[in-house]
């Protein structure tokens, strides 16, 4: 009897190892980080892999402890020969079929990953790899010729942030660097149909006015220092009450703060000369914050020190222009004068100006949030994340795929 055509047995995801040495996806607290390696668990998956997280293991050190990065390392190499020996038990078709490592530096190296990479031979591949020079006579010594060591063995680097590509290439000279675009889920589309009409009501918010908003984590250093940075160009801007003669050109304006942290006291110390003008609302779930960004005219963050910023990403998506800091890999995500504005790196004179020039023109914030939309939609959605890893991955895994993916990037993804 001949077999129907239903009863074929459909081709299983390939399988391959996932490992974030930073913070594993599974970490109970929320980051830029975690969301990211979840992410990548989804793009792998919509490629046609079935991505395993091979360890939960977490190699950071941020002290310059070498006794205690000593101790991370050697419990990481007792957990690789373990895997080794898991892996090798295995059906051959069950096994990994490559490593994928998602962001290693000095202060949380790759311990695991070449080491069971090696062993099993099978590509090691990362994403979101940095090498700092100035490191290497440092407290993290170790662990940046241990990352270095890990950059010298992948076969694919992928770059999220393009700030990083330089010192991997002073790492490796021949750096197989490839371009991948921070992504998210998929298009905002919220199912309420007038959120800001809402909002101002349960929030009791001026629907008039222009709707400032940013989304982050209270915490010292870098956020703290933004958030600084952004009150002392609030501070900047006319006020219609005020005696200077910019008061004519005072547009009003609220702003939203989202997020949470043990420097929240400090946060809204800054903030305190506004008064009434800043709405602290502290940490929200994504659900929460999708209809607030939509409502919202512009999202502000001067970004210090900031990688890329999911945040922002987020804002584009819901169609919000963002004006941010001209730092790190914000460009990347940030066209000026198309999807936003990049004001000079922890300027906030220049920030405070821009933002008045902005309040000004609403037809250019409408403007910015269409293309902001758009430009998402094409460069930063998961399906797109999902087609790229799918034509540079397979090529590691079956060489014979590598003659009959095409490959439409552009130089500048190189």
């Amino acid at each position: 009897m001949s077999r129907g055509r239903h009863s074929r047995t459909e081709p299983s995801a390939t399988p391959i190892a996932f490992y974030a040495p930073l913070k594993p996806p599974c970490h109970p607290n929320p980051s830029g980080d975690r969301l990211i390696a979840r992410l990548m668990l989804q793009a792998l998956a919509g490629a046609g892999f079935e991505p395993q997280l091979a360890s939960r293991f977490r190699s950071r050190e941020g002290q310059g402890d070498p006794i205690r990065q000593q101790r991370l390392k050697s419990v990481a190499q007792r957990l690789a020969d373990r895997l080794i020996r898991r892996y090798r038990k295995l059906p051959a078709d069950q096994r990994p079929r490559l490593w994928f490592s998602y962001h290693l530096y000095h202060k949380a190296p790759d311990w695991i990953g070449p080491r069971v990479s090696q062993a099993l031979g099978i590509p090691y591949v990362v994403a979101e790899a940095s090498y700092a020079a100035k490191q290497a006579n440092g407290p993290w010594a170790n662990g940046l010729a241990d990352t270095t060591a890990a950059i010298e063995q992948a076969e694919l680097i992928l770059s999220l942030n393009p700030q990083d590509d330089e010192g991997l290439r002073q790492c490796r000279a021949d750096a197989p660097i490839r371009r991948l675009y921070p992504f998210v889920p998929g298009v905002c589309d919220s199912a309420v149909e007038n959120p800001r009409e809402q909002l101002a009501q349960r929030l009791q918010l001026d629907p008039d006015s222009r709707w400032l908003i940013c989304v982050a984590m209270m915490r010292p250093g870098d956020k703290l220092h933004s958030f600084q940075l952004l009150a002392d160009s609030l501070q900047q801007l006319p006020t219609q009450d005020s005696a200077s003669s910019n008061s004519t050109l005072a547009q009003p304006w609220q702003l939203l703060v989202v997020g949470d942290g043990r420097a929240r006291n400090q946060v809204e110390q800054l903030f305190a000369p506004l008064q009434s003008r800043v709405r602290f609302l502290g940490r929200l779930q994504p659900s929460q914050i999708e209809p607030l960004l939509q409502a919202s005219d512009l999202y502000v963050w001067p970004a210090v020190n900031e990688a890329f910023g999911m945040a922002l990403l987020e804002a584009l998506q819901a169609g919000t222009p963002v004006l941010a800091g001209d730092e790190g890999g914000v460009s990347s995500l940030v066209e000026n004068g198309n999807n936003g504005w990049l004001t000079p790196a922890r300027d906030s004179n220049a920030f405070a100006q821009t933002l008045q020039q902005l309040l000004q023109q609403p037809e250019r914030l409408t403007e910015a949030g269409t293309n902001a939309r758009e430009r998402v939609d094409r460069y930063h959605s998961l399906h797109a994340a999902g087609q790229r890893l799918q034509r540079l991955l397979m090529p590691l895994i079956s060489p014979t795929a590598a003659g009959s993916q095409s490959d439409t990037r552009k130089p500048s993804d190189a």
